[in-house]
């Protein structure tokens, strides 16, 4: 029996990185996952079918979170195969670096749309198929805390997310769903590769700035969504977990 037996977890934008990395990791403790994507349905299907070969159930459904009818279908695909959900991951997101003369508005509106609001669909859907209470993890980042150059935009998507967990604490806590936010450093994914943010003289200067003296990678978050998840951090909420090896940028 796993942490998480019974439960059943519903993880945005898990068909890669970071995302596909908690999902595994729910389902190795006994979750049911909700795997959803996007675009990268092959992805999303190999997730899967790694859970399901591994002894816990999945289901891949492909929606835009920052669209309301996308998350409503995602919601209801999630609560008739699995009758409710008991953990929402908000890791679906998007990054982009630009000085200020760079930012354009469609660049700003995609990364809220998508880091902010879809962040607020997504647990707004959740909430109301929690029947026992339940688990909110957001995915926010150190950038909230100690944003680098060029990075307005997207950093201030990710102050949002740290009010919204704060906020939604107090707002659902009389309901017993706890809601918590972890804050990775560099984490190497397949994004921050295409970017060539994990690599090079980034690379470095984040690994020296990191007291532990590496970059993240996916399975160092999916350990602590874990925590967040399972009844061991059953009296936290409201929290803003930093997980980025000491880093600060």
């Amino acid at each position: 029996m796993g942490k998480l037996s019974g439960k059943t977890a519903v993880v945005t934008g898990a068909s890669k990185g970071i995302g596909a990395g908690i999902a595994l990791a729910l389902a190795k403790e006994g979750a049911n996952v909700v795997v959803n994507y996007a675009r990268a349905k092959d992805d999303a299907e190999k997730v899967a079918a790694q859970i399901n070969q591994n002894g816990s159930k999945a289901i891949t459904v492909q929606a835009d979170v920052s669209k309301q009818a996308d998350v409503d279908k995602l919601f209801a695909a999630a609560t008739k195969t699995f009758g409710k959900v008991d953990i929402l991951v908000n890791n679906a997101g998007v990054y982009e670096f630009a000085p200020l003369l760079d930012i354009t508005e469609e660049s700003y509106r995609r990364q809220f749309d998508l880091n902010v609001l879809g962040t607020l669909l997504s647990t707004q859907a959740a909430v109301k198929s929690m029947k026992d209470g339940g688990s909110i993890i957001n995915l926010s980042s150190i950038v909230s805390l100690t944003p680098p150059p060029a990075s307005s935009v997207y950093s201030a998507t990710k102050g949002a997310v740290d009010v919204i967990t704060r906020t939604l604490a107090q707002e659902l806590g009389p309901q017993n769903i706890r809601v918590n936010s972890l804050s990775p450093g560099l984490v190497e994914t397949e994004g921050t590769r295409a970017i060539g943010v994990s690599e090079g003289e980034f690379k470095q200067m984040a690994i020296s700035r990191t007291p532990l003296g590496r970059v993240g990678q996916p399975d160092d978050i999916a350990k602590v969504a874990v925590f967040l998840a399972s009844d061991d951090s059953a009296w936290m909420t409201g929290e803003i977990l930093p997980v980025g090896g000491g880093a600060r940028l």
